[in-house]
């Protein structure tokens, strides 16, 4: 653990999504399994994406793959606790982006923090593409 005042505030993040935790997720030690930070991380990158760059998940041409990530697990969180996760841009490559993420609860410090990197392909071949407009713009937005 960490001191409080030296974790990641919300307002380090451009965009803020809520998130449900559910009675499943928490795991037989009464706190949320370390493997649902992920999905929350993952859920909420790819909400951005589709939200505000137009991401198309079921018949866009271009889709982003995950190939590298990471948590640091600062304090516990719990089901039915509110949470959100925060979202930023740690860095911005030609087809590749490496995203800053924090799980917050009730009060203003981060209870996790993490990473994410995915590469953008071409749906078919599976090769590196360079990231497309409007998705960049996005991600340009969160810098």
């Amino acid at each position: 653990m960490t001191d409080k005042q030296s974790r990641p505030a919300r307002e380090e993040y451009g965009y803020l999504c809520p998130v449900d935790s559910r009675w499943s997720d928490n795991d037989i030690y009464g706190h949320i399994n370390n493997v649902v930070y992920y999905s929350y991380f993952d859920s909420t990158i790819n909400r951005y994406l589709i939200d505000e760059g137009g991401l198309d998940i079921h018949q866009g041409e271009h889709i982003a793959y995950v190939v590298s990530s990471g948590c640091d697990y600062l304090e516990a969180a719990a089901y039915p606790e509110p949470l959100v996760v925060g979202l930023k841009v740690d860095k911005l490559g030609n087809s590749s982006v490496r995203y800053g993420l924090a799980l917050f609860g009730n009060e203003g410090v981060a209870k996790a923090t993490g990473f994410v990197v995915h590469v953008f392909v071409n749906r078919e071949s599976g090769r590196p593409v360079p990231i497309p407009g409007p998705l960049r713009d996005a991600l340009t937005a969160l810098s």
